[in-house]
């Protein structure tokens, strides 16, 4: 194999490597559903990452970074202050990750940042106490998760839009729900780890050793979808799609130029699921630890199930949106939420039952949403800039909408009731239901071309 020499870099890039890589599987197609599985198992990594780290912001680091706060509420409100550290690094991830994509190729952009992902929530595992090392923890712990987010930047692959660009007209609501599957599978086995130390360790075990476990195994995931992602660029049909323009990465301010305003309105598109989001994961996991109603390993094996119902919730919403379209499907799914959020608060606060019947029935209607998200940031770009705007959308809906959700949604509740939280749901939805109301049909592509 030959690497080429980028001039304007002055250095070796994977694009050479990547073209040999296709000549020598040219009479190998990758099919569909091969790109399915690397999508799935790309997505799965990013979010198993994400969701470990979640978990521990609310079972391990209150104690074990944040022991000098006066009340196990103030300490579990600091951990979620370090919590939206990521999303705010994100968009500078992807901005500096775009860069070495245009310069180095995509193969480099994506090993160096799922290394990095995988190395900053590897590195948390070796994380010493506040007992150790004082406020050293608290910064260390901010600049691993700054890690995360800055990394997650360079993760963006565009294989979800190389699958949407393999769609038949009548199936992208089908495809465009593919990649969201790798957030409950994510999800579900962050959370079977955990539960499974929980409720085989002793408290003291659990927080010297235990919960350093499923961040080690954060690394190895991150090198097995590396290699899936990897195949996959190296296919024929990725390079057929970087040669016609479908999937380069542009420069951000040039795109901005063009697209600003699709930018801002597709970020609110999916604020009513990303709202959602984190407030049937991991806020209702503080709520339940801090306030009772049962054991942590007990909900977390709960909210394994609700994973579970979540994934069929995603399939639903790409027959549904197949059917209706991606803009209506998106709608229904935001009065869905509006509504839930009435009652809501109340199954959180009634008890072991009520907090079995919030996360299934959120989890259901979370899928509903979120299973069409993807495909509303993307279908705003014409295939010039559709990867770079994308991803910039897709960064800074998730830092709108869910990067600051357990921090806003326990402050509220622990200080003026858990009848808040429905509140805030209430906004996200309202917010998806104004941008789609001022945006064009999201269910189409844009023309080919658009934005050049």
């Amino acid at each position: 194999m030959t690497t080429v020499v980028n001039p304007a870099s002055n250095g070796p890039t994977s694009s050479g490597l990547e073209r040999d890589a296709r000549r020598i599987h040219d009479d190998k197609p990758i099919s569909p559903g091969s790109i399915a599985l690397g999508v799935i198992i790309g997505r799965m990594s990013e979010f198993f990452d994400f969701f470990v780290y979640g978990l521990g912001s609310v079972l391990v680091f209150p104690k074990l970074i944040f022991p000098f706060a006066p009340t196990p509420v103030a300490a579990t409100l600091m951990s979620f202050a370090i919590f939206p550290l990521a999303f705010m690094a994100r968009p500078v991830g992807s901005f500096v990750f775009m860069w070495i994509d245009r310069n180095y190729g995509r193969g480099t952009k994506l090993t160096i940042a799922l290394f990095l992902l995988g190395g900053s929530t590897a590195s948390i595992a070796f994380l010493p106490g506040y007992d150790t090392i004082g406020y050293w923890a608290v910064a260390l712990l901010a600049l691993f998760r700054m890690g995360q987010g800055f990394a997650l930047g360079g993760a963006w692959d565009g294989l979800a839009s190389l699958l949407n660009l393999n769609a038949p007209p009548n199936r992208r609501g089908w495809y465009a729900m593919i990649p969201q599957l790798g957030a409950p599978i994510g999800f579900a086995l962050a959370s079977i780890l955990f539960g499974y130390f929980v409720a085989n360790l002793s408290e003291a075990d659990f927080i010297s050793w235990g919960w350093r476990y499923p961040f080690f195994v954060a690394f190895a995931i991150n090198v097995v979808a590396l290699f899936a992602r990897l195949r996959i660029v190296a296919s024929k049909e990725f390079g057929s799609a970087l040669e016609a323009n479908e999937l380069q990465a542009r420069p951000i301010f040039e795109m901005l130029s063009k697209h600003a305003h699709d930018v801002v309105l597709g970020a609110f598109v999916p604020l009513a699921s990303f709202a959602m989001f984190h407030l049937v994961t991991i806020f209702p996991l503080s709520w339940v630890t801090l306030y009772g109603g049962q054991s942590a390993a007990e909900f977390l094996f709960v909210q394994v199930i609700g994973a579970a119902v979540g994934v069929i919730g995603i399939i639903l919403s790409g027959l549904i949106a197949d059917r209706i379209g991606r803009r209506s499907q998106l709608m229904i799914g935001a009065v869905i939420i509006a509504i839930f959020s009435f009652s809501a608060p109340f199954l959180l606060d009634a008890g072991g039952k009520g907090q079995d019947a919030f996360i299934i029935i959120g989890f259901g209607i979370l899928g509903l949403s979120f299973g069409q998200a993807s495909g509303a940031v993307s279908s705003r770009f014409g295939q010039y800039y559709r990867y770079t705007g994308a991803a910039l959308t897709s960064d800074l809906a998730w830092l709108i909408g869910a990067g600051f959700a357990p921090l806003v949604a326990l402050g509220l509740a622990s200080s003026f009731g858990i009848i808040f939280i429905g509140g805030y749901l209430i906004s996200g939805a309202i917010c998806t239901i104004a941008a789609l109301s001022l945006s064009r049909v999201l269910d189409q592509s844009s023309e080919p071309g658009q934005g050049r």
